[in-house]
């Protein structure tokens, strides 16, 4: 789907032309340079490598710094490739700005979801606790009771839910609505939530 990438800024709410108060996340969407178009003939696919942000030279790995010198672009720090592009239409050194969107659009928002740490069934999982302390049961009430048999299969079987590291993983929200599209600022108003933390990156899809 063709989309951009962009940078979380935080929510806020807005008022529409009937007075309803709608809650929106507001991201700095673009502008995107084309670093690459590939193409069927010469890979196998049609879709456009954008780059979004700033990154310092310094910061640059050798064939990094080589590829940036041969399309005479700006180091971007983020790059992402996005596929259903009329990819006839563009060339290397374009740029794709946030009016690719337009208010009323269902855009799909996929960012990394902030990372919470290790935690237990309880916070993870959402489980009840093992229950009250009787019996002596003076440190059971938010373990996970019992994970497995005994005879057979003498094992705890994959995906058993336990506690672990909780979010930070590539989330994605699907159907969010365009609110309102803010050219000037490159800022793009989608209602609800997003996932990621503020100034994280995310990629916003059609």
């Amino acid at each position: 789907m063709p989309g951009l990438l962009g940078k979380k800024l935080g929510m806020t709410s807005v008022y529409t032309a009937d007075g309803q108060v709608v809650p929106v996340t507001v991201i700095e969407t673009g502008p995107c340079s084309v670093l690459a178009v590939r193409t069927k003939e010469k890979d196998g696919y049609d879709a456009l490598q954008l780059g979004f942000g700033l990154k310092k030279e310094k910061h640059l790995r050798k064939p990094e710094k080589g590829f940036y010198e041969k399309v005479k672009l700006t180091p971007a720090a983020v790059l992402r490739e996005f596929k259903n592009f009329d990819t006839a239409q563009y060339k290397v050194g374009d740029t794709i700005s946030v009016d690719i969107f337009t208010v009323g659009d269902k855009v799909k928002v996929t960012g990394k979801s902030k990372g919470k740490g290790f935690q237990g069934v309880m916070r993870r999982h959402g489980f009840g606790g093992v229950g009250g302390t009787t019996h002596g049961q003076s440190d059971r009430l938010r373990a996970p009771g019992s994970i497995g048999s005994s005879s057979y299969p003498s094992r705890v079987f994959k995906g058993t839910r336990m506690a672990g590291r909780t979010g930070n993983q590539s989330t994605t929200i699907a159907g969010s609505k365009v609110v309102k599209v803010i050219p000037e600022k490159n800022l793009l108003l989608v209602k609800g939530a997003v996932p990621g933390s503020v100034n994280s990156i995310v990629e916003i899809k059609k």
